[in-house]
């Protein structure tokens, strides 16, 4: 249980890193991370990271894929960590 809870924790801390790099890269027309890693992370557990990031930052937030694809991306963890939580304890 404490390292699912550590995975979450700093997969979420990685997440909004990456966003907040691609948002200083962006405005100094730097080289970007591409948005499939930051989906990519995302998916698999820091979704809820990159989207105070993308509130924070106000970055990607007028991509269709990133607008909504992250607030999905919430519940389904939601969801799959509630069962995955309910199967430890």
């Amino acid at each position: 249980m404490k390292f699912f809870l550590l995975y979450i924790l700093f997969i979420n801390i990685f997440s909004f890193t990456l966003m907040l790099i691609d948002k200083k890269k962006a405005i100094k027309k730097k080289w970007r991370i591409s948005e499939q890693t930051l989906l990519s992370v995302s998916f698999i557990g820091g979704s809820l990271g990159a989207y105070l990031a993308m509130i924070l930052f106000r970055h990607k937030t007028k991509h269709f894929k990133f607008k909504y694809g992250l607030p999905l991306m919430i519940i389904f963890h939601c969801f799959f960590f509630s069962i995955v939580i309910k199967k430890i304890v």
